[in-house]
């Protein structure tokens, strides 16, 4: 009888053996016979480690997953086999193992969860392809992770995803600009939003001068005067007559008109511009919600509302997991007239 047959059998009838062991003695084979085993015993041996996982202490799979991220010689299909572990198996593996390529990296983030993503990004000396892909996640935990791994290959189309990213996330901010491989005219489109600080670090690391610095500080996406007096008239005409209502604000944002857009939206919140720009795009998705809520937008349409208006603002309109949950309380919680209250005194 094969030690593989023997192992199967012990598998499905322990015998008294600990499964840790027979777990243990199938990987051990594995690991040191991988070359020569056939792609059906392959495949059988994965089939065990699979039935035995979860009978398995994690303490045991963990002490494995330490030996195979160290082995150059270790078979690339039982490292991508415990990938799929918990991540507490997998994280060893995922930052350590030499095994794993580029081309596997990239297979293993397209089905991954946000912890293993995570871990991938900060990977030591991760290429271009890897990062390129990591940067279209709206992770916080994943594109932190990325910036903050000095040895990860960032391209230049992905440092400008992480840029504009980093409007709306402003736990990037710090690590990217403290990057030397950060391009120098992204770092200046950074000082249009990031801290004193910031924009300190960045005139002295880059040496820009600080008029360029205060310029670009002061660059703001505001409307053309002749567009918002015609947006303003319009809208006091529709107020005047009693038509300005939510459908409006919607129908006019889906054609691209955001000054008329935001100038609607100011008059129904009884906010003057400055203020409902604050309330829009300097506040969070909270603060949009309740704007929502406060003029009757249903929760239905709020992600249009949000996605479209940052766009034409050249923001990125991200949203975390707890980002969402507050959107959802805004709108099961308060009332129009709580929302509105609430607003006016955010403004």
């Amino acid at each position: 009888m094969s030690d593989m047959t023997r192992l199967a059998q012990l598998a499905a009838n322990p015998q008294g053996i600990g499964r840790g062991e027979i777990y243990m003695a199938v990987a051990s084979l594995y690991r040191t016979q991988g070359l020569l085993l056939s792609e059906r015993e392959r495949t059988l041996m994965r089939d065990i480690l699979r039935r035995l996982s979860g009978d398995v202490e994690m303490a045991i799979r963990i002490s494995l997953a330490e030996k195979l991220a160290d082995d150059p010689r270790a078979p690339l299909d039982l490292i991508l086999f415990l990938c799929d572990d918990k991540i507490e198996v997998a994280r060893p593996l995922i930052l350590r193992s030499r095994i794993l390529a580029d081309e596997d990296l990239l297979r293993l983030i397209a089905g991954a969860d946000e912890a293993r993503q995570a871990t991938c990004a900060a990977r030591p000396n991760i290429g271009e392809p890897v990062t390129s892909e990591l940067v279209k996640s709206n992770a916080e935990s994943v594109l932190v992770a990325l910036v903050r791994n000095l040895t990860a290959r960032i391209a230049g189309p992905a440092f400008e995803t992480l840029v504009e990213k980093s409007r709306q996330l402003p736990a990037l901010q710090e690590p990217l600009v403290q990057r030397d491989d950060l391009p120098s005219p992204l770092a200046q489109r950074m000082c249009e939003w990031v801290s004193d600080a910031l924009k300190g670090h960045i005139a002295r690391h880059y040496g820009i001068e600080p008029a360029a610095i205060d310029h670009a500080a002061k660059k703001i996406q505001e409307p053309q005067e002749e567009n918002l007096s015609a947006a303003t008239k319009l809208v006091e005409k529709l107020a005047a007559a009693g038509q300005l209502r939510a459908g409006f604000l919607l129908r006019v944002l889906n054609q691209g008109q955001i000054d008329l857009f935001e100038t609607a939206f100011a008059k129904l919140l009884h906010l003057d511009m400055p203020n409902l720009r604050r309330v829009l795009y300097d506040q969070g998705p909270r603060s949009v919600a309740l704007a929502c809520r406060a003029v009757g937008i249903d929760r239905a349409v709020f992600s249009t509302v949000y996605d479209q208006s940052r766009r034409a603002r050249g923001l990125y309109p991200t949203i975390t997991i707890d980002e969402r949950a507050d959107v959802e309380s805004v709108f099961t919680v308060f009332s129009k007239p709580e929302a509105m209250a609430r607003i006016r005194a955010r403004a």
